[in-house]
């Protein structure tokens, strides 16, 4: 049985994980994403745009089904790897 995650990450990250074909949570601890199955629904909340930006975005920005694989690490540039 699929289910149906939301995750929250600020909108400039879901749009780089959109544009990468990825999508990043929990700031890269692996065994809180190895819960998220195949299959499954996620959908991004951003309460911000930046990540520690004041600047509000308080919407949904993204959704989409989980596909096949394991997490791994994504060199976001500026030594952030989450």
């Amino acid at each position: 049985m699929s289910a149906t995650w939301i995750a929250v990450a600020c909108t400039e990250h879901v749009r780089r994980g959109r544009q990468g074909g990825f999508m990043q949570v929990c700031h890269g601890k692996a065994a809180q994403l190895r819960r998220i199955q195949p299959g499954d629904a996620v959908a991004y909340y951003s309460p911000t745009i930046a990540l520690g930006g004041k600047a509000l975005s308080r919407s949904f920005t993204a959704a989409g089904i989980v596909a096949e694989g394991e997490p791994y690490v994504v060199d976001m540039g500026a030594d952030f790897r989450p």
